[in-house]
Parts: structure tokens; C-alpha cells; sequence
């Protein structure tokens, strides 16, 4: 089964929106298999409301969802639960289509929630987002995680070289720089952002049943000043394409010959002597800040469609004024040797709701707040592609680098 991914980078758009546009990171795919899962529960006029949050009707988001937690990406750790303090008999026909997948019993207390978040992350997320209290009747919940390490790794590089312009060059000693080959950079025209620095890694990958997966981790830079929801909407777009197209043909990219000579917040473009073929070459290197965060959504607000499952689920229960909470709990690391992303989703309810020529180089400059996408890749000659393929996992919005740790100063860890 190949899974649109449309509906998911909607979702995203939404989740961006509505979230703090400050430092965070977030995996909207999370919070939107757990909306499919309660969708099947839904009828009449809140199973349209539903609908149009998930942006596909119910079924086909049920079956999305049944068919990512049957297939897990071998890069991208995955599960689902269901808890109850009663099974209801109203209850019955939803529960029974649940994804086999999907874990079911009595509400854990405190302790077992929290625990189950870290074992389901490998340790990445450290508690369960909700607090369960005598009047929760139901939790369910997701669980995505990630820990790759780079099939090349960066280089290192001057803080200095994010650019005179960066309000971070001058506080950071060490920064990232994509090496000569195994990563990608372009420049890329986008409708949302104008013309976008980009650059993408991917991690190692693995074969699995003759098919090779992998994680394909893009960072989108604009002008400063462009809003971060354009940016992050952007980067979903550009991040997508980019796993349907072979490396260095992204879908669309801005020739060096097309831009002006100079410094730009977004790249330094310079003319060197070259003998390539045709007398004319491109080259791009990129500089990026390592950078980590760690973020607590709150999504009991309208738009992010928990309302609308509350509803669904009171409507089944006889219980119109159901109480319910959602948050979620998301983690990420980019670092010179790999990357590492988590998020635990959990939405509550209870009681009440050759001759020489020119040679254009790109710098391209991560200097200031930009956007960063994870896409899972799965696929296999002469085979459709998996049903991962496409998928955006994590975005994150980058306000605060970090410094290069010095354990990445040294050889690759064992770790990676």
C-alpha cells in the first residue's frame, strides 16, 4: 500500500500554525495517526469535522494509519496504545478495528504511562505527556523515534563562517559543514518562502526484504523576516520532493548563474577559474549550527482536531460533553555524526471532556532561525514504494544552535 502523503504535510501546515513559532520541534505525524485512529469512531456531522482535519475521509485515514503501524520504518521506531479504566460496550465495534498493532488494556497509573513513553522511544522522551487523574476514562497514545547516525558525516567549520550577518556566528565556536560528496545542497525556488537555501543528509540506511530505507533530513533556510509558517511549509514541500527525485535533481533548484555575485544572509556566491566541460560548473557547500530542542505541545485547541475526537468518542459513549486533554511531548538532536528525533502523542478523555571557464560557488548560510524536515524514504527497484515513503516524520523550526560538543571533536562514537 502506497500512503499519500498529502494529507500528512496538511496536517503539518495546520500543527505549525497553531503551535508557539519559537524553538521547537514537533512530529505532527504523530498527533495525526492518533485523529485517524479515533476517526472510524465518528459519525455524521463530526465525522466531516474529522475529515477535514485529517484532510481524507475517516476510512482511508484508518487504513493509513493500520497500514504505518503493521509496516514500522526499520529508521523510525513506532506504536500505539489504547488504555481504558472500563471497557465500554459502546466502545466495542471501534475498539475491535483498531490496528492488531495497536496495544490495549487497563489504564496503567502514573509510573507504567511514563515508563511506557521511554521504552517506546528508547529512552529518548523521559515522561508521558498527560497526567492520568480518577475521572480519565480513556488514553490513547503514539509513539515515533528515531536515532540515525549520517551515511556521511559533516565536517567542521568556524563559527565565523555562518556569515557577518548571523546573529549566531559570533557565540559559536564550531559549526557544521557538508562534506565534498554524500550530501546535498541547492538553491530552490518555493511559492510560500522565495528562493531557499537547502540542504539535505541522509542516514546510513538498511535493507530489509531486499528493499532499502532511509531518512532523508532537510534544512530550509529563507530571507529573515520571512514568517516561520512560510518557511516551515515551504521546507515540507521542498523536503518532500526531494525524496521523489535522484540526488542533485531536486525537483526544482536556481542555477548559480541565475543569482547575482555577492553576500546574501542566505549564501556567499564567487567566481573561481574551472576546466569542467562546457566551461561552466555549480558547486555548493553548505554551514549549519548543530542544534537541539526539546518541546511540550498543548493540543486542546480547536484546530488541531482532538476536540473533534473527544466528540466522536462522546457521541458513541452518550456522553456529549466529554472532557478530554492532548498534548505532546517531542524531542531532537542534529549533530556532526547523526540525528535523533522523538515524540510521544496522547490525547485523554474523561468525564464531563575542459578550455577554462567559470565556476559559480554556493555558500549556503544556516545563519539565522530556519526550518528542518524528516522524510522517511522506502523503497526497491521495480517494486511500488513502501508505505513510509514520502512521509514527513519530524519538522522542527531552529531558533537556538547549540554548540558542537566536544565528544564530536573526536572520532565517530561507538554510539553511531
Amino acid at each position: 500500500m502506497t500512503v499519500p502523503n498529502g494529507p500528512v504535510v496538511r496536517y503539518a501546515q495546520r500543527m505549525h500554525d497553531l503551535v508557539d513559532d519559537g524553538h521547537h520541534i514537533a512530529s505532527p505525524l504523530g498527533a495525526w495517526l492518533l485523529l485517524a485512529l479515533v476517526g472510524p469512531a465518528a459519525t455524521g456531522d463530526t465525522r466531516a469535522a474529522l475529515a477535514e482535519v485529517l484532510g481524507v475521509d475517516v476510512d482511508t485515514a484508518a487504513a493509513t494509519a493500520e497500514a504505518l503501524l503493521a509496516a514500522p520504518h526499520p529508521l523510525v521506531a513506532s506504536a500505539s496504545a489504547l488504555w481504558e479504566r472500563t471497557p465500554l460496550e459502546q466502545l466495542d465495534s471501534w475498539r475491535a478495528n483498531l490496528p492488531a498493532s495497536t496495544e490495549t488494556g487497563p489504564l496503567p497509573d502514573q509510573p507504567t504511562l511514563d515508563a511506557w513513553a521511554r521504552e517506546r522511544t528508547g529512552g529518548l522522551i523521559g515522561g508521558f505527556p498527560l497526567v492520568v487523574d480518577p475521572e480519565t476514562l480513556l488514553i490513547m497514545a503514539t509513539a515515533l523515534a528515531t536515532r540515525v547516525a549520517w551515511e556521511t558525516p559533516f565536517q567542521l567549520a568556524a563559527g565565523a563562517e555562518l556569515g557577518a550577518g548571523s546573529p549566531w556566528a559570533g557565540r559559536l565556536r564550531h559549526v557544521l559543514r557538508s562534506p565534498w560528496h554524500g550530501h546535498d545542497c541547492w538553491i530552490a525556488p518555493t511559492a510560500r518562502a522565495g528562493d531557499v537555501a537547502v540542504h539535505s543528509a541522509a542516514a546510513r540506511p538498511e535493507t530489509v526484504d531486499g528493499r532499502e530505507t532511509g531518512l532523508l533530513v532537510v534544512s530550509v533556510a529563507a530571507a529573515p523576516g520571512v514568517p516561520a509558517g512560510e518557511v516551515l511549509a515551504a521546507a515540507h514541500e521542498v523536503a518532500t520532493g526531494a525524496v521523489s527525485a535522484p540526488p542533485g535533481t531536486a525537483t526544482a533548484r536556481r542555477s548559480l548563474f541565475d543569482l547575482p555575485l555577492g553576500d546574501t544572509p542566505l549564501w556567499a556566491l564567487r567566481e573561481v577559474p574551472t576546466r569542467a566541460y562546457g566551461g561552466r560548473e555549480e558547486r555548493f557547500t553548505a554551514v549549519l549550527p548543530c542544534w537541539s530542542a526539546e518541546s511540550r505541545h498543548d493540543l486542546t485547541a480547536d484546530g488541531f482536531g482532538f476536540g473533534v475526537a473527544a466528540q466522536a468518542l462522546g457521541e458513541l459513549m452518550r456522553a456529549p460533553s466529554l472532557r478530554f486533554d492532548a498534548a505532546q511531548t517531542a524531542m531532537a538532536r542534529y549533530g556532526r555524526y547523526g540525528f535523533e528525533a522523538a515524540a510521544v502523542t496522547a490525547f485523554a478523555a474523561a468525564t464531563g471532556l575542459p578550455p577554462e571557464g567559470v565556476a559559480r560557488i554556493a555558500e549556503l548560510r544556516f545563519g539565522h532561525p530556519y526550518a528542518v524536515v524528516a522524510v522517511a524514504t522506502d523503497s526497491c527497484d521495480g517494486l511500488p514504494a513502501g508505505p513510509w515513503h514520502g512521509l514527513p516524520v519530524y519538522s522542527a523550526w531552529v531558533t537556538e544552535p547549540t554548540e558542537l560538543p566536544e565528544s564530536d571533536l573526536a572520532d565517530p562514537p561507538s554510539a553511531w
